[in-house]
């Protein structure tokens, strides 16, 4: 488990946050609500202590949505630009932080996909696509 302190922030830096200690689980998550919350192919999320999580900026920006029917699932955004913003589990021993809004390397990589039995069905490994280091190159019209 990786031991760093690590800043975040939305996409508009209008809501901003600190991790201070111990970043446990990092993993992947195939689940449909997730997908959906993210308009991915899954959710890339670190779950830390409450105590070693803060807002930093911005807090009263922060929106929550708790489904009723699930047991674990909710999720935070940014009221101003929408990004995914960490949120605290439903049992309140974790917050989930959403990796993509991390503006600091961490020691911490993902361990697990989880849910893949809800996979998308599009979905291909990253590792079997073309790679460009940046745009790709426009092609020539005839």
């Amino acid at each position: 488990m990786g031991e760093k302190n690590a800043a975040g922030s939305c996409l508009c830096q209008q809501v901003k946050y600190r991790i201070t200690g111990n970043m446990g689980i990092f993993q992947y998550c195939h689940c449909s609500r997730c997908r959906k919350f993210t308009g991915s192919a899954h959710a890339s999320n670190l779950f830390v202590s409450p105590d070693d999580f803060s807002w930093a900026q911005g807090e009263q920006g922060v929106i929550s949505y708790e489904p009723e029917d699930t047991k674990y699932f909710a999720t935070s955004f940014c009221k101003r630009c929408g990004s995914s913003l960490p949120w605290m589990s439903k049992s309140g021993r974790a917050v989930i932080v959403p990796a993509g809004t991390l503006d600091e390397e961490v020691d911490v990589v993902p361990t697990q996909n989880i849910f893949c039995g809800s996979k998308a069905s599009w979905y291909v490994e990253s590792s079997e696509l073309i790679q460009h280091h940046e745009m790709p190159p426009r092609k020539a019209k005839p």
